[in-house]
């Protein structure tokens, strides 16, 4: 039975967070809202209660019953789960004086105390809250303090529950790993053997157990998630995996072969599908970003299906589904606000009658090419950044034409090779070009042009649900700039995007 640390989400922007930490030090763990518990069963060693966005004190406030792990179970309070416990359990939270965000000292006052085990007197924490612990829950004692907060951190005597009010997930808590690392190897008792071979040990085996002697089909896009997920089922299935490339007309240039070619290589049986003409006939005159997002997610399913049918006795539909999706779907607040679709084959089961495989779906993203590395992904692949699935669609703002495609194709080439040839590549999360639908006057020797802006785009990100916009060498940028305005007809502008997410969007459209 695998072992795992749940985590009880109220709504912190950090509960992913507190997961990704706790697999890094090869602990297994899930993420559930505190409205949606599972069972507690043999293989729950130990509990983390979230940060949440509300006040313990608040009419609304996410409340929880946790008389099955309360003092049964190790159990860990984090922020709110901090103020929580104090909040129900015989203590008092208090709006604080002093609203205490940010960088803070924390100072042991119990260093015997199995959470604060080797940890040095003094540190740095991460705080981020505006009610305070005022009194302590029944049994609470206080076992370090900041200057401002005094119940910074707690455990209750006589059962192995503790209450920290800052975040030790997140970076700037310095000590943050050593603490975690405490509460799931010393008072869980962890055996801390989830690594990425052992994922895949057990993946393939139970694969296999529930594929059997079926067919698989999946649709390979060239990048990570679904590449992973198709050595994995390969290694469990062999042959009776059946994967699908389709060329949509909108990948980069020359991606149709290149990535065919990989997939050979690694004794993948994948079909090819071009498809270019029928993406583009349907996208003619759609300048409006959702509608066009919409058009290829149709497009797709159809030439998809058609291709699929072809294979007799198909089962499943595997999918390269990872964990913050499957989170997402059953978040505290349910699926957030839709700020554009994305494109998958989430309308396949249902029109193809196939049952659904997620052989990722326990994986962050950095797992997913941990797992990628330890089964002998080729770096080309496993390093490739992230592209989207609507691909060069969404990076032609306004109506996509064979034409500003082929340009935008040229530009993007010249733009990643650069990037390779100075190695930054491997230093820039995910690098895209966008074509405006915009045309300025240049000049060209002697002659006007009237012609077409790009954008070059370069973030640093982990997971894409933040990113910050690389600093690229100017001298660099010139020669892209340069390169481009001489080689590409068709651009005579070339600008750089240094907005970061949030407010804006790693993609345009």
């Amino acid at each position: 039975m695998q072992e795992k640390i749940l985590i009880i989400d109220f709504g912190s922007q950090y509960t992913q967070l507190i997961g990704r930490r706790l697999r890094e030090l090869n602990v297994y763990c899930e993420i559930y809202p505190y409205n949606r518990l599972p069972a507690i069963d043999a293989s729950v060693r130990g509990v983390v209660l979230s940060g949440s966005p509300y006040s313990v004190r608040d009419a609304c406030a996410p409340t929880i019953d946790l008389q099955p792990i309360k003092g049964r179970l190790p159990l860990l309070g984090i922020c709110y789960g901090a103020q929580y416990l104090a909040h129900h359990f015989g203590g008092e939270v208090c709006p604080s004086n002093t609203r205490e965000y940010g960088r803070a000292q924390l100072s042991v006052k119990d260093a015997t105390t199995t959470l604060f085990k080797n940890l040095p007197s003094a540190s740095q924490v991460w705080m981020s809250h505006g009610d305070t612990i005022a009194t302590l829950p029944c049994g609470g004692r206080a076992i370090a303090s900041t200057a401002d907060v005094a119940n910074a951190a707690y455990l209750i005597e006589g059962e192995p529950t503790y209450g920290l009010q800052f975040h030790p997930e997140v970076y700037h808590s310095t000590e943050g790993r050593h603490i975690l690392a405490n509460f799931v190897k010393e008072i869980c008792r962890c055996r801390c053997d989830w690594t990425p071979d052992s994922f895949i040990e057990s993946t393939v085996r139970d694969l296999r157990a529930q594929l059997a002697d079926d067919r698989v089909v999946l649709g390979l896009s060239g990048g990570v998630d679904s590449s992973v997920a198709a050595m994995l089922l390969n290694r469990a299935i062999g042959r009776n995996l059946y994967c699908i490339f389709v060329d949509n007309g909108l990948l980069r240039k020359n991606e149709f072969e290149e990535v065919l070619e990989s997939y050979h290589d690694m004794g993948l049986n994948v079909s090819g599908i071009r498809a270019g003409d029928e993406f583009l006939s349907q996208l003619a005159g759609v300048a409006e970003p959702e509608q066009k997002r919409k058009i290829i997610g149709r497009v797709f399913i159809d030439v998809f299906n058609r291709a699929a049918q072809q294979i007799e006795q198909v089962r499943w539909l595997a999918q390269g589904t990872i964990y913050p999706d499957v989170i997402e779907s059953v978040s505290v607040n349910g699926p957030s606000v839709t700020i554009k679709s994305h494109h998958n084959v989430g309308g396949l089961p249902a029109q193809m009658h196939l049952k659904v495989v997620e052989p990722l779906r326990a994986l962050f993203k950095d797992e997913v090419r941990r797992v990628g590395r330890a089964l002998g992904m080729k770096q080309t692949l496993l390093g490739r950044h992230p592209f989207p699935g609507p691909g060069l669609g969404i990076r032609v703002l306004g109506e996509v034409t064979g034409e500003k495609v082929g340009i935008l194709q040229e530009a993007d080439a010249i733009f990643i090779r650069k990037l390779r040839e100075t190695g930054l590549y491997d230093e820039v999360w995910q690098a895209a070009t966008i074509l405006l639908p915009v045309r300025s006057v240049g000049v060209m020797g002697d002659e006007r042009t009237y012609e077409y802006t790009v954008v070059l785009r370069a973030v640093a990100s982990t997971d894409g649900m933040t990113a910050d916009w690389v600093h690229l060498p100017y001298e660099f940028l010139a020669a892209v700039s340069n390169d481009i305005i001489n080689k590409v007809k068709g651009i005579n502008r070339v600008v750089y995007d240094i907005s970061s997410k949030p407010p804006a969007t790693i993609e345009w459209e």
